[in-house]
């Protein structure tokens, strides 16, 4: 019997993306699995149930139906405790659990004995590169930050020289630069503002001067070790921390526009403007702050809220990529076919192999336990 895969509709408030797109299931279809979608689970990443019906998936009518088959349930999110409850033995879950913090889905994931593989987990080597969702999605994220602060902000971006006069252009300060910052730095720069960055790893000053950007940063012996063999930056220390705020409050204080993007795995955001900070800031500025989801990187940032300090906007995103929705989805899925293609073997038969590296990083329920190290009670 076929491989049968289920595709969601999203449960999660103002998730608009979609975990398959019609070309992904063009190709599930013509290795011979099945899909069945929830009727509705595009629509907001503008892929309609005739579309997908056209690509070869079939149509249910709600969650359970298209659940009751299913050997493996992708989704973008994790699933709800009624698709949980839903699922049938043995199959396998694949999605952006958020893991860490999500932690009664994944103890329900284990109680129901779901294998459930967290897309957030697997590991940045060069074969996964094609399934890497944190990156696909953080890159959408990194230019739509971009775009919000054009929004909110009152002026130009560029330099205009008028015969009325000349508009100064733009200046944005990029905090963090891993793949959602070097994409805003890329997007800030075609828009022609002024654009500065900092970020902890050394590796990143190439990459900001490439990108025609100024590096700032305190380049210390710490500054010099501050990456992981993963490509995560560090906790860095309080002396480092005070060393580097005095640089940049000078700097930031004669900013437009701050984009902070630094999230360090399973931990809360760390702070990197603080209200000082903000407060140093003219009127009118504004300060995305893409870390909100785990504490905000911005002193006062609240989680999709607008925070007016003194006429300097706070604003947090929890889940921006959502607000570019068909792209983002379109990625995201792609990430899925590759990885669902070492769930199922070119024969199309379900044969995961979990001492797989890429699987095995990312396996975080099976056999009625949860079994990621790093979800483990310490």
């Amino acid at each position: 019997m076929a491989v049968s895969i289920a595709i969601l509709k999203e449960t999660w408030p103002g998730e608009a993306r979609v975990a398959a797109s019609t070309e992904t299931v063009k190709k599930w279809t013509g290795a011979g699995l099945t899909v069945a979608i929830e009727t509705g689970a595009g629509i907001a990443a503008a892929i309609t149930d005739d579309a997908y019906l056209a690509a070869g998936a079939t149509i249910a009518p709600n969650a359970a139906s298209a659940l009751s088959n299913a050997d493996i349930v992708l989704k973008v999110r994790g699933p709800s405790a009624d698709e949980i409850a839903a699922l049938k033995t043995g199959a396998i879950v694949v999605a952006l659990l958020d893991a860490h913090r999500e932690k009664d889905t994944v103890q329900a994931l284990a109680a129901k004995g779901a294998t459930a593989y967290a897309m957030e987990f697997v590991p940045r080597i060069t074969r996964a590169q094609v399934m890497d969702a944190l990156s696909s999605q953080a890159n959408l994220a990194g230019y739509r930050a971009v775009i919000e602060a054009a929004s909110a902000y009152g002026k130009a971006f560029p330099m205009m020289m008028t015969a009325a006069g000349t508009v100064a252009p733009a200046k944005v300060f990029i905090m963090g630069v891993g793949v959602a910052g070097l994409q805003a730095i890329a997007t800030a720069r075609r828009l022609g503002a002024v654009v500065t960055a900092t970020d902890v790893r050394p590796a990143t000053k190439e990459q900001v001067e490439s990108l025609g950007a100024k590096f700032v940063a305190v380049e210390d012996e710490e500054f010099k070790q501050a990456e992981t063999s993963g490509g995560y930056a560090k906790e860095m220390s309080a002396e480092y921390k005070a060393k580097q705020a005095a640089l940049v409050t000078a700097h930031i204080a004669k900013q437009d526009i701050v984009i902070t993007t630094a999230l360090i795995p399973g931990r809360a955001a760390p702070i990197l403007v603080t209200r000082d900070q903000v407060a140093s800031m003219k009127p009118g500025s504004v300060l995305i702050d893409l870390a909100a989801p785990q504490g905000g990187n911005v002193e006062g940032c609240k989680a999709d809220e607008i925070v007016d300090s003194n006429g300097v906007r706070i604003i947090g995103f929890s889940n921006i990529v959502t607000r570019i929705a068909s792209d983002a989805s379109a990625l995201y899925a792609k990430n899925l076919l590759a990885f669902v293609g070492l769930l199922v073997d070119k024969d199309g038969v379900l044969n995961p192999d979990n001492e797989d590296e890429i699987l095995k990083a990312a396996l975080v329920t099976h056999g009625g336990a949860v079994v990621h190290p790093a979800l483990q009670p310490k």
